[in-house]
């Protein structure tokens, strides 16, 4: 059966205003860039907090699949965790390690924000604990050649594809329309397709037309643009339209 299509966006602006205002346009999630951004943890923790107090999901993109990151952020409160370059399975097993609980993982126990200063620790590892989403980026060609090995482990829930990385790996940056980067796109789509599990893409341009392409493609966890583009593109075009 194929997963409800949910979308979101990518909050990279460290203000708590930022989600507060995308939260009122009706998307399902909001995630915290901490990759490509200079958002520290304190920061990270307040906009997962804001993102949540309006009813949204928060994930968070950490920078690298390092254990004491996502710990971090796990304790700050995130609902979900996407992890940059997963390539390999060890890679993912590690990912896996840091956001479970023994004995499913290896992660360790904290009393933050998440398990209400220590006031609510059996509840959080009992239940919020094993609802934690953990998506896997796949954004390398290697990832991809050992994508089946990677998507079928039990603690992954999904994978996020990264054209442009991914194209980058290859000696093509950008150029999705290269037939060898078009085959490698077209093989992770296939293989994905086969599980049960969420397939995400991030359409960068705040243009419906292209999330309902995807959307028609399968994917079922897009995030639509980005909190600087979605500012950025619209004073743009009123102020165009006002000069001309």
């Amino acid at each position: 059966m194929a997963k409800k299509v949910t979308i979101g966006s990518w909050i990279t602006l460290n203000h708590t205003s930022v989600p507060e205002i995308l939260a009122e346009a009706g998307f399902d999630w909001l995630c915290v860039d901490m990759e490509h951004s200079v958002t520290d943890y304190f920061e990270a923790q307040q906009l997962i907090a804001t993102i949540q107090s309006k009813g949204l999901k928060a994930f968070v993109r950490v920078g690298e699949n390092n254990t004491r990151i996502i710990k971090r952020v796990l304790d700050a409160g995130a609902d979900g965790i996407i992890v940059p370059m997963v390539n390999t399975k060890e890679e993912a097993l590690k990912a896996i390690d840091a956001v479970k609980y023994p004995p499913e993982g290896k992660r360790g126990v904290g009393l933050a924000r998440a398990q209400k200063y220590g006031l609510g620790f059996e509840e959080y590892k009992n239940q919020k604990a094993k609802e934690i989403v953990l998506i896997a980026q796949i954004e390398h060609v290697d990832a991809v050649a050992n994508l089946e090995d990677i998507i079928q482990l039990d603690g992954i829930d999904g994978t996020f594809i990264g054209p442009y990385d991914l194209s980058g790996s290859m000696g093509k940056p950008g150029k999705y329309n290269d037939e060898d980067v078009k085959v490698v796109l077209n093989k992770y789509e296939e293989i994905v397709k086969k599980h049960d599990k969420l397939i995400g893409y991030h359409v960068i341009e705040p243009d419906v037309e292209l999330l309902n392409e995807k959307i028609e493609q399968g994917y079922n966890f897009l995030a639509f643009s980005l909190d600087t583009l979605f500012l950025g593109v619209k004073a743009k075009s009123e102020l165009s339209k006002l000069r001309r």
